[in-house]
């Protein structure tokens, strides 16, 4: 049966991609954020995942307010990268296997998850900058994806919960893939931050910090909460947390934390990075 390693979840925002463009990892600035990667780099070597799913928001480069699902698989064997005018390069296509995405969403049907499904998809930077953050030595992503991607962008929203519900529905569906390929399921986005409003720059270090805690020990931690309730604790844009408990709720068994890493601010977002392993 195919296996699920782990789980990696990471903030995508866009500067990343600038940073990584002008070589600026390891500046002053941004050194705390980019040497969180290190120990996963030495798990990724060491575990060699097939596949990865990502489970990710669209920022309007392939869904926009006129035509927004709450839930999209793509289903292809390659999803493009495009410019989005954040000023990141554009990153070779992304490597899809379509038989592996439908058995996915035919899971999903099954179990009552409505998705859409995508057999051409473009893919942003909440998608490509992960990736390239897991593996910045190749130049075009050495494995398998499936982009999951989940509406944060416009009400109505999916609850926490039922994003919960979905990452395990998916989970279970991987886990019993008559296959021996090895799965890395990756949850992008977050942590607390708000771009607009009166709130423009808000981070909440003490609810992150409780939600980083609550993957390894209750992951159903923040499934309490409405969205307009995490949208007061964790800012408008911070509510892409709900990618992470989908991600977390994918991995079957127990869970060993292998590395977590918490740096305020990388463009005014909280900065969070863990690896989870399941055993």
């Amino acid at each position: 049966m195919a296996k699920i390693l782990g789980m990696v979840s990471t903030s995508h925002v866009p500067s990343i991609g600038n940073a990584i463009a002008k070589k600026a990892q390891y500046s002053d600035y941004w050194k705390p954020f980019f040497s969180g990667f290190e120990p996963i780099h030495e798990w990724l070597g060491k575990n060699k995942p097939d596949v990865v799913i990502v489970f990710y928001n669209d920022h309007g480069l392939n869904f926009f307010l006129d035509a927004m699902p709450t839930f999209a698989v793509g289903a292809a064997d390659q999803y493009m990268n495009d410019d989005e005018g954040w000023g990141i390069p554009t990153l070779p296509p992304f490597k899809g296997d379509a038989s592996i995405s439908w058995e996915i969403i035919n899971g999903l049907i099954e179990r009552e998850f409505d998705v859409t499904t995508c057999q051409r998809m473009k893919v942003d930077h909440a998608f490509t900058l992960p990736l390239k953050l897991l593996w910045p030595e190749s130049e075009s992503c050495p494995v398998i994806t499936v982009p999951i991607c989940i509406n944060t962008v416009q009400f109505p929203v999916p609850s926490a919960k039922r994003c919960f519900d979905l990452g395990r529905a998916v989970g279970e569906i991987i886990s019993n893939l008559d296959s021996d390929l090895k799965f890395l399921i990756l949850g992008t986005g977050g942590l607390s931050h708000q771009l607009d409003g009166e709130r423009a720059g808000f981070i909440n270090k003490k609810f992150d910090l409780e939600f980083l805690d609550s993957l390894v020990k209750n992951p159903k931690w923040a499934t309490q909460y409405s969205i307009e309730e995490l949208v007061e604790q964790v800012g408008t844009q911070g509510i892409e947390l709900i990618m992470w408990l989908a991600a977390r709720a994918a991995l079957p068994g127990q869970v060993q934390q292998i590395s977590s890493t918490y740096h305020v601010p990388i463009s005014n977002t909280a900065g969070g990075i863990v690896l989870l392993e399941n055993t």
